[in-house]
């Protein structure tokens, strides 16, 4: 089986390029192989992977820049995907593709986002990614999209990393703490999606022929950023304090969901995944760290 994966860069493309390699033939392509921004370059490269499956991890992640680089953010997040999933549709390939808790706006819930709840983006970043969403789902191919939250690693850029960079000049870090969500740890995201795509697949004994759509993948619980940060503080060791501040006190260019928590019933219920505790993840993503730290 070939497995074509984009975001080669990626915290999550880096993890998934280990853990898929046990179902077959992975090749994994970055900005310098592949232009997320441009239609022909997107194509070229998965007609010349000629893949069995197609995991796009790549994405234009940076919300407030979004604000002001919309056609770029469109580009990547809505038009590539696109153009994969229609690659997908010709060629019968599987496609995985990743969006955000940033298609809600958080405001009206009192209890965790289901699929099936109504979307309404805040934000440039939210937009583009829900009109990704939309446009692999119309390509008509067999995908499976993963709506995720608040993911760290450790390497990229992440609210993890942030607070340890931070926390070696600072003894106080204010933190927003009025957004409650589910930190999710990259690992256990590219390891679920290895799950998944073995029983899609068919290597994992059963070809679930009924399972394409959208499901959410976060680690389970809730915190504030605040609550999160002080936990990487507490965990790592680290003498500095985090400070709770609302979020009209850290305005920012694009709005972000005050709370959003997302339901794993469905991805329970389909493939018998069981997502670990935000703060499990968080103790075994620091033990994995513990050299660098």
């Amino acid at each position: 089986m070939k497995i074509l994966v984009t975001g080669k860069s990626g915290q999550l493309g880096w993890e998934l390029a280990r853990t898929l390699m046990t179902l077959g033939d992975v090749a994994v392509v970055g900005r310098s192989q592949m232009d997320m921004s441009n239609p022909d370059s997107v194509r070229g490269i998965v007609r010349a992977a000629r893949p069995d499956v197609i995991v796009n991890a790549a994405a234009y992640t940076a919300v407030d820049k979004a604000e002001s680089e919309k056609e770029m953010a469109m580009a990547v997040n809505a038009r590539a995907p696109g153009v994969m999933a229609e690659e997908a549709k010709k060629t019968g390939a599987l496609m995985i593709h990743y969006s955000t808790d940033y298609v809600f706006d958080g405001g009206k819930k009192t209890g965790p986002y289901t699929e099936d709840d109504e979307v309404n983006p805040m934000s440039q970043y939210g937009i583009t990614k829900l009109e990704g969403d939309r446009a692999v789902m119309a390509s008509g191919a067999r995908c499976i999209i993963f709506r995720s939250s608040w993911v760290y690693g450790g390497r990229g850029n992440n609210f993890l990393l942030t607070m340890l960079r931070l926390a070696r000049d600072r003894s106080e870090i204010k933190v927003v703490d009025d957004q409650a969500g589910s930190p999710t740890w990259c690992r256990a995201m590219a390891e679920a999606t290895a799950q998944v795509t073995a029983m899609v697949t068919g290597r994992g004994g059963a070809v679930y022929d009924g399972a394409w759509g959208i499901y959410n993948m976060t680690c389970g619980g809730q915190v504030t950023w605040r609550g999160f940060a002080s936990a990487i503080l507490e965990k790592t060791g680290s003498p500095a304090k985090a400070i709770p501040i609302t979020t009209e006190q850290y305005p920012t260019p694009a709005r972000r969901p005050v709370y959003s928590v997302m339901s794993m019933r469905k991805l329970e219920k389909s493939f018998g995944i069981n997502m670990p505790h935000w703060e499990r993840a968080l103790d075994l993503c620091i033990e994995d760290m513990r050299d660098k730290l």
